[in-house]
């Protein structure tokens, strides 16, 4: 099985592009919401630790947002409570899929949890910021400093760029996307 993991900047397009590959894709984004819907221990050990901010379960995301922005400290109180879940669930998810010939990771802070191990075939979303801004800006809960608050958590472009065995660039057109998905894949079986 090759692991594909999908790094890249908020808004790049890495969800859209794990979905052309046309294999099993372990979502991050996709399950830390459901962790928040459905985890009542994930919420005790959140409300312990920021007490002020949420209300009742299932955690609401008005109320982690304005956790997030009234302290930066609190992000690394939640990252820290919620990742090894995460975490977790991602390891079922790559045993559950062995037997696949490919996997693709889409965990936005893959490389910064230092979670890359030898064989994993990384590859660099890359988006022309002008770009990246008209996207992120189009999101129902657009929030400048939020994202500015999740990007401290990532490690500097070019560091993910040298890291990375391809790089895809997401001009947006569908053809030219899985045209290079399809390149890729060649490679990898």
């Amino acid at each position: 099985m090759v692991k594909v993991v999908l790094v890249g900047e908020i808004g790049s397009g890495k969800t859209y592009i794990s979905k052309q590959f046309g294999y099993p894709v372990f979502n991050a984004d996709e399950v830390v919401s459901q962790i928040y819907k459905t985890d009542r221990n994930c919420f005790n050990l959140i409300k312990k630790k920021i007490p002020n901010f949420f209300s009742s379960f299932p955690i609401k995301k008005e109320e982690l947002v304005k956790s997030i922005l009234k302290d930066k400290i609190n992000l690394k109180k939640i990252s820290n409570i919620v990742h090894p879940i995460v975490r977790r669930k991602m390891n079922k998810f790559i045993k559950k899929n062995k037997s696949k010939k490919i996997i693709v990771l889409d965990v936005p802070l893959f490389l910064e949890n230092k979670l890359n191990k030898k064989n994993d075939v990384i590859i660099f979303i890359d988006s022309k910021k002008n770009e990246l801004k008209k996207r992120l800006k189009k999101r129902k809960n657009y929030n400048y400093l939020l994202i500015k608050r999740f990007r401290e958590l990532q490690m500097p472009i070019k560091i993910k760029k040298k890291k990375s065995d391809f790089i895809i660039k997401n001009n947006y057109l569908k053809n030219s996307i899985k045209q290079n998905v399809k390149k890729i894949i060649e490679q990898l079986v």
